[in-house]
């Protein structure tokens, strides 16, 4: 994909202004989610660290375009577009489907010769780690039976027929991209990683966790918080400061 002004712009979103900030963290979402999910993290961690939130195809303002069904599809695209935010001190934040996608991209990046400063992957087992889930195969009840149980905060419009019709064709989308991911093999990452999950998340097993160390030659962090496969809720304030002490110098 040849990366343009435009292209970069769907893809890519920046919430807050932070010109000075001396690191910028590049965050991708879980299935069915948006860019704007990383609002609250955006403004937090601004200025210091410039956060860029991606936007996948198939939802909100890009929702007329096709989803993307697999890891791959997705991290190809993306690396390019993530390679020219190298004129900072570069990290990735991504939070459960969003993690493979960032480690995939993480991958594509050191293959090019850039090394990201840190990889945080949360509430996500390492890519190694295989599960039969079928949740995309499911019908829209179904779907939307797994959201209402994992506890995503916007489970409750997909009560309403007309949101429902519109989210959940990028949902489905998104849980075909989890759930067929194969972890194809490869060089270890250079980067350190950091592993954050919830202590009660039903999608990641301590053991699941603790395999990402596997995946990288550099430092790993494991870290669990209480809570569920979305406790980034309510375990904020601990993220942010973890984040925050990841910012160049501060190790």
């Amino acid at each position: 994909m040849s990366v343009t002004a435009d292209t970069a712009e769907l893809w890519l979103r920046r919430f807050h202004q932070a010109v000075e900030a001396g690191a910028r963290l590049v965050c991708l979402p879980h299935a069915g989610g948006s860019a704007s999910w990383f609002f609250p993290m955006a403004k937090a961690l601004a200025p210091e660290v410039e956060v860029v939130a991606v936007q996948y195809p198939g939802r909100q303002d890009r929702r007329l375009e096709p989803c993307r069904t697999s890891v791959g599809e997705l991290a190809d695209e993306l690396v390019g577009l993530v390679a020219e935010l190298t004129d900072k001190p570069l990290a990735l934040f991504g939070h459960s489907l969003g993690a493979t996608v960032a480690f995939e991209v993480a991958r594509g990046l050191e293959a090019r010769g850039i090394v990201p400063e840190v990889l945080f992957a949360s509430g996500r087992r390492a890519p190694s780690i295989e599960r039969d889930e079928s949740v995309h195969l499911r019908d829209d009840a179904g779907i939307i039976a797994e959201i209402v149980a994992l506890g995503g905060s916007d489970a409750s419009l997909l009560e309403e027929p007309e949101v429902a019709a519109m989210v959940l064709p990028a949902v489905r989308g998104d849980y075909r991209a989890a759930e067929t991911y194969r972890y194809a093999g490869g060089p270890r990452l250079s980067c350190p990683v950091v592993v954050l999950t919830g202590d009660a998340d039903p999608k990641v097993t301590p053991r699941e966790a603790a395999a990402w160390a596997e995946h990288t030659s550099g430092r790993f962090e494991l870290h669990f918080f209480p809570g569920g496969h979305f406790y980034l809720s309510d375990q904020a304030p601990q993220v942010l400061d973890l984040i925050r002490g990841w910012r160049p110098g501060a190790h």
